[in-house]
């Protein structure tokens, strides 16, 4: 039997990154980490200590606040994966447009990445694990089995995401959506410290045109290769 592998998933927002690990790691039958997940929680610990209250993030009082956050997975009833903040299950508020809105600028606090990426990477250590993020394949398993790009076009990742949040009942233009999505782009790609990138040996999937089960097909397909 092959060894279990690790592999890192990175893109943009809306790309389907969590759709796809998720899918991949049960058809593996491996761990799923949504880091994305994480720096949501942070946020939304930062949204309620009142940390935006001057319309910018206080980074300084987000550094030291860290010491008395924990984040973890768990899983309910129906065995979904849930996001706990100190033990509250936080699933459904992290990903509401109140903290999407916010969560570039907490990602972007070095402090806060270095405190997350440590737990990833102690997550990852016997691999066998699924990573989604921004830096998976670049910072926090920069020699990851395989490491995939996920892209699509602004339109689609508009669509998808204006059509998520309108089934969660949020009352949202697609003006608004598109906005978002391109101030977190540019957040992402332009931090100092650890911003989204392609690694050089990052396998790209452009998704735009693609079906979940054609997405799933392919990156199994490089599964494959990689563990043979």
């Amino acid at each position: 039997m092959s060894k279990p592998i690790t592999i890192a998933i990175d893109g943009h927002s809306s790309t389907g990154k969590s759709t796809l690990a998720k899918e991949l790691a049960r058809t593996l039958n491996y761990v799923y980490v949504d880091t994305g997940a994480m720096y949501r929680a942070v946020t939304l610990s930062a949204l309620r200590g009142n940390l935006f209250a001057y319309g910018e993030l206080d980074r300084d009082a987000l550094a030291q606040s860290l010491g008395e956050i924990e984040v973890g997975f768990d899983r309910d009833a129906n065995q979904q994966l849930i996001t706990l903040l100190n033990g509250e299950n936080v699933k459904k508020e992290i990903r509401q447009m109140a903290v999407s809105s916010k969560v570039s600028e907490v990602a972007a606090v070095p402090e806060v990445r270095r405190f997350l990426v440590a737990q990833q990477q102690q997550m990852g250590d016997a691999g066998g694990i699924v990573m989604d993020g921004r830096d998976i394949g670049t910072v926090v398993f920069p020699n990851a089995d395989l490491k995939v790009f996920m892209t699509a076009s602004p339109e689609v990742r508009t669509q998808r995401r204006y059509m998520e949040l309108r089934e969660k009942g949020e009352s949202i233009t697609e003006d608004e959506v598109r906005e978002n999505l391109l101030r977190r782009d540019h957040i992402d790609s332009n931090r100092s410290d650890s911003p989204l990138k392609q690694a050089q040996d990052a396998r790209v999937l452009d998704n735009s045109q693609l079906s979940r089960e054609e997405q799933l097909e392919t990156v199994l397909g490089w599964v494959n290769e990689v563990m043979t």
